[in-house]
């Protein structure tokens, strides 16, 4: 598809500086933009670049000031947030190309299934149980499983492999990369002796609108009751979330986080990667927790911690001076000890 720089300007509410007419169809880095590519300025490192782009439009924020002369080919179009609106955008082209309706004829569907066949997508070797409801323009990709009495809202993605077990809740505009696993057993076992009792898991997942869950992240189904993702959450790939645990609303987690059981996070949280959070805890709202920190005791709302066992972050960045100054202090604190000993020695 081909765009104009008016046309852009007039989705993005923005301004054009250079060209109206100049097109392109494709995207592209500032530091490598190519003829007919659109490319976007956002984090000020990237500046030195837009002086020598080859790309044919810009997005830049409003308050950008060039130091020097830009290359003649570039158009700007100005905006509020160039971020933003590049995700604007590709959301826009993202859509445009989206996989057309209709269900493949090796697509397994229960005959109590209830599907919208004129809006929904459902690709080869899909599986549809018993009294499953899907909502309307569904896209389901080949080799996705969705379980009896489970049930996915208007305009969510479950892409190939993806795995939804029995009596699961998927919200509205959702995305669910592939492999994800939807309401597999909690890690529930009772020593016995020197064995182990598995514990049965009775409860589902609900997963409220707006959610995205990454590649092969899983999700336990609750013991009892129901494990919690609420609306606008998004998950990064190879996340682990237990049994019974809640995630407040648009709370982002990065790659391989751990969340032990019925633990409660908080609405609008940042975790970074290789967190592990212990179980049956509370974290607060708004707290950011530092990559690889582990977390054992509860957080209260609003504190930006890191370290295992966590810290405020001023203070971990602080001691992380020290850190390296140890085997000189070590080294130091030997030699002091000898110099005490020699002392008494002396005085004896």
């Amino acid at each position: 598809m081909e765009f104009s720089a008016k046309q852009i300007a007039g989705v993005l509410n923005g301004r054009v500086e250079g060209d109206a007419e100049a097109k392109v169809s494709d995207f592209s880095k500032i530091e490598e933009g190519k003829p007919g590519t659109l490319t976007f300025l956002a984090n000020l490192k990237y500046t030195h670049f837009i002086y020598d782009t080859q790309a044919t439009i810009a997005l830049v924020n409003e308050d950008f000031v060039p130091e020097k002369s830009l290359p003649e080919t570039l158009t700007l179009v100005r905006v509020a947030n160039a971020y933003t609106a590049l995700a604007q955008l590709m959301t826009m082209v993202d859509r445009s190309q989206a996989k057309k309706p209709g269900i493949h004829s090796m697509a397994f569907i229960s005959s109590t299934a209830n599907v919208p066949a004129d809006s929904c997508y459902i690709g080869a070797f899909a599986f549809i149980g018993e009294n499953v409801k899907l909502g309307n323009n569904v896209k389901i990709y080949p080799h996705a499983y969705v379980g009896d009495n489970a049930s996915v809202g208007d305009d969510t993605i479950l892409y190939a492999g993806v795995k939804i077990y029995d009596n699961s809740i998927i919200g509205k505009r959702c995305i669910l990369h592939a492999g994800a696993v939807i309401g597999s057993d909690g890690f529930g076992f009772a020593p016995e002796g020197d064995k182990y009792k598995k514990i049965p898991q009775l409860g589902n997942v609900i997963v409220e609108d707006d959610v995205e869950i990454g590649a092969n992240t899983t999700i336990d189904r609750a013991v009892i009751d129901s494990t919690i993702i609420r609306s606008g959450v998004k998950l990064d790939n190879l996340i682990q979330i237990a049994h019974n645990v809640e995630v407040g609303e648009n709370t982002g987690m990065a790659a391989q986080v751990g969340i032990s059981g019925s633990t409660k996070i908080g609405r609008n949280c940042m975790i970074g990667g290789q967190v592990g959070l212990g179980g049956h805890i509370k974290i607060g709202d708004r707290v950011n927790i530092g990559a690889q920190s582990g977390v054992l005791s509860s957080i209260e709302d609003g504190e930006s911690v890191i370290g295992s066992p966590p810290v405020g972050v001023r203070e971990f960045f602080r001691s992380s001076l020290i850190f390296r100054k140890l085997p000189e202090m070590y080294r130091t604190i030997n030699q002091l000890q000898k110099e005490i000993e020699e002392l008494k020695k002396i005085k004896k």
